[in-house]
């Protein structure tokens, strides 16, 4: 039985920093990320990482603040957020695919995590 269990969220004040950790178990993925939703909002691409090369993909308003990083003898990934904004408060999803393809889609990821909750402050 597939699991991915998030953890690390947390309340900061703007320009702080979190870090998120997402252990799987039950499989290897090729690809595992990260999407959040806030309130009354879609879920969004936030960061991914291929397990094979460690390639990194992020979406646009996260660049250059968050990164994401990947421990395959745990079969854990991290997402290091830096520079926060209260724009970035939303609960983060880990996610996790068996495809070749990264995808920022939603509806390409097979496995979901519960989510943890991250807000910002001002």
């Amino acid at each position: 039985q597939v699991q991915l269990v998030e953890s690390g969220g947390g309340l900061v004040q703007a320009g702080g920093s979190l870090r998120l950790s997402c252990a799987a178990s039950g499989g290897t993925f090729s690809v595992m990320g990260w999407f959040r939703q806030a309130p009354g909002k879609g879920r969004d691409f936030v960061a991914a990482i291929r397990r094979s090369g460690g390639s990194t993909y992020y979406g646009d308003s996260v660049k250059g603040r968050f990164s994401i990083s990947g421990d395959n003898a745990k079969n854990t990934v991290y997402l290091q957020m830096n520079s926060l904004r209260p724009e970035d408060t939303a609960v983060y999803l880990c996610a996790a695919d068996t495809g070749a393809i990264v995808s920022r889609s939603r509806y390409d990821y097979d496995y979901w995590g519960q989510g943890t909750q991250v807000t910002v402050s001002s």
